[in-house]
């Protein structure tokens, strides 16, 4: 038997109230992960995944501790060790890897001062040396021309740059374990396939542990030895991936199966999971299974008492009354939706461009084209999708539709108008035309403001003297619509979900009834429950209330879901477009094959 570099047993965690209160935010996890080894932490937002991560990394928030249960590194305690020693161990013998790269990397210091900062607290003092280990270690995970990256600042790289610079720093002590907290998360299929190679080749090159924590099935399937599924704080399934994801035992992990859509599999509607995930007020008076108000195989027994982990089969572990009947559980096949009737277009793109001037040294200028010679078109009821990498130009030409930039050259009719008319009876047109759904909820929602004045925004524009109670009406017409209920309307931004918000965003776009939405990465970095939510209710307003969407994705199935045609850009030029199946199915530029062979499970 290997020894376990990493063993918890029986662990919980529990925060501390103002009140004095405690509330168990993990109940009873145990595992062993030996050298080499990669464990996945899979579940929804909630469910205590980085939790777990951060317990394990000694950095729990204030107001979290340990309060039963033992976790041990390399042989030695962790919970009961001083402070001075486990800050001798983070950084060095245990790495962690943030899951927001532009968050975890200070804005103000250049990627250079960053790792000699980091190497000199690992000993490394002369100068020199800092600066020749640093390049070593840019080059090990892949990034040209490591001596100009040193010099410049986080802004100026890319998400998956700057996520390939914490692996490296991550890496730098050689560290036994590293936690790496949705590493890949909103990042494209193509640099996700790269950064998940790299870790893998970071972990052979120096023997590491890992701890690997996703939402995504399809990135734990590829990458992970075994998976641990946690839901509401607790470990509701536990074994080797492949017989895990193969056959789950559990109902959670089979419902989070059947939600994630397939890019080659035939098409079938997404398990959408009612309700959410309890909370810390709702588990402290919460009896029986804690996923038994979602569960579609709920019984008597589940409701009344709640099952532990327990041996089911060889090398597997459940906790469910139940498992002989979750493979049962099944989506009922609808069948392709109907392809709507298309009218005339309705958006009109010809030779499109955009160029930014950029200087270089005291004389020298380019030019950089982000949209170079793009032309399509949208019919009105169309669901289109653009598909490509980061820096191909896809969230530049939504922001020229939407008229957040001005084209350099081309032409965009919305409606049958003349897009650059920059009149103000040109601007109400295309606001009553066209919104847009930006990719961070959390950013594009002013967080002084109730979501019920969020979602009417546009109508202090478009309607000043509408009385409150009307514009009330009106936004509780809008969350209904997106499935939210009318309580919400009183709430910041602050105080709801990641999906919640995303839905908002939604409402708010849908408050100007528009023709045209463009939806910029909409489900990324979403858990997969929520995304088949977000697909569902989509395709129910597309039926309801009859209006075209641009979908803007880095998530290759998600587009063939959703839409009808696709189009593809690299380096700001469409490569190739046409029917989604036929396009997915037959690719025949060498750009779209690179990007489907990236998609991880297909």
């Amino acid at each position: 038997m290997t020894a376990s570099m990493l063993e918890a047993k029986n662990l919980t965690v529990e925060s501390r109230l103002a009140d004095g209160c405690r509330l168990p935010v993990l109940s009873g996890i145990s595992f062993a992960l030996e050298t080499g080894k990669v464990l996945g932490l899979v579940g929804e937002s909630g469910a205590g995944k980085s939790m777990l991560g951060r317990t394990i990394a000694q950095l729990l928030p204030p107001g979290f501790s340990v309060s039963a249960g033992s976790l041990s590194f390399a042989g030695r305690d962790l919970v009961r060790m001083g402070a001075q020693a486990r800050r001798q161990l983070l950084g060095r013998e245990i790495a962690f890897i943030p899951q927001e790269p532009l968050g975890a990397l200070n804005p103000v210091m250049t990627i250079g001062a960053q790792f000699g900062e980091h190497l000199s607290r690992l000993g490394i003092r002369a100068e020199k040396r800092r600066r020749d280990e640093a390049q070593v270690l840019l080059e090990a995970v892949h990034l040209p021309r490591a001596v100009q990256l040193l010099r410049q600042y986080p802004h100026e790289l890319s998400g998956g740059m700057c996520q390939r610079v914490l692996i490296a720093m991550a890496f730098a002590s050689r560290p036994k374990l590293v936690i790496a907290d949705e590493p890949t998360t909103a990042l494209d299929a193509t640099i996700q396939a790269r950064i998940i190679g790299l870790m893998g080749e970071m972990r052979d090159a120096y023997g590491a542990a890992l701890v690997f924590i996703t939402h995504d099935l399809r990135l734990a399937a590829k990458f992970c030895d075994e998976v641990m599924v946690l839901y509401a704080g607790r470990a509701v399934e536990k074994g080797e991936t492949r017989d895990l994801l193969s056959a789950p035992l559990h109902p959670y992990t089979r419902c989070l199966q059947l939600a994630v859509p397939s890019l080659s599999a035939p098409d079938r509607d997404l398990f959408t999971l009612p309700g959410e995930m309890p909370g810390l007020a709702r588990l402290a008076g919460l009896h029986g299974c804690r996923f038994a108000r979602r569960c579609p195989n709920v019984g008597e027994i589940c409701r009344n008492e709640e099952p532990k982990l327990s041996p089911v089969a060889p090398k597997r572990e459940a906790a469910c009354f139940r498992t002989e009947m979750t493979l049962d559980i099944k989506v009922p096949n609808q069948g392709i939706p109907a392809q709507p009737k298309l009218a005339s277009p309705l958006l009109l793109v010809e030779a499109l461009e955009k160029r930014y001037r950029s200087r270089r040294g005291l004389l020298a200028r380019t030019e950089l084209a982000a949209v170079d010679g793009v032309s399509f078109t949208v019919s009105e009821n169309e669901f289109v999708g653009v598909v490509g990498e980061s820096g191909s130009g896809k969230s530049t030409l939504a922001k020229l539709i939407i008229g957040l930039e001005t084209p350099s050259s081309g032409r965009i009719e919305l409606g049958g108008h003349d897009a650059s008319d920059r009149s103000e009876n040109a601007r109400r047109r295309r606001l009553e035309s066209a919104q847009m759904v930006f990719q961070d909820p959390q950013s594009a929602l002013n967080p002084r403001r109730r979501v019920a004045s969020i979602v009417t925004q546009v109508l202090e524009a478009a309607a000043p003297r509408l009385p409150a109670s009307a514009r009330q009406l009106r936004a509780e017409e809008l969350l209904a619509e997106v499935g939210l209920s009318a309580e919400l309307g009183a709430r910041y931004p602050s105080q709801l979900s990641g999906g919640q918000k995303q839905r908002v965003n939604i409402a708010r776009a849908l408050c100007a009834t528009p023709k045209l939405l463009i939806a910029d990465e909409i489900v990324s970095g979403l858990d997969v429950s929520v995304q088949a939510q977000l697909i569902a209710l989509l395709r129910r307003l597309r039926r309801e209330l009859s209006f075209a969407l641009l979908l803007i994705s880095h998530d290759l199935a998600v587009v063939r879901k959703l839409c009808e045609r696709v189009l593809v850009m690299w380096r700001g030029k469409i490569v190739e477009q046409g029917v989604t199946a036929e396009v997915f199915a037959r690719p025949r530029h060498p750009y779209t094959r690179e990007l489907i062979a990236a998609v991880p499970g297909e």
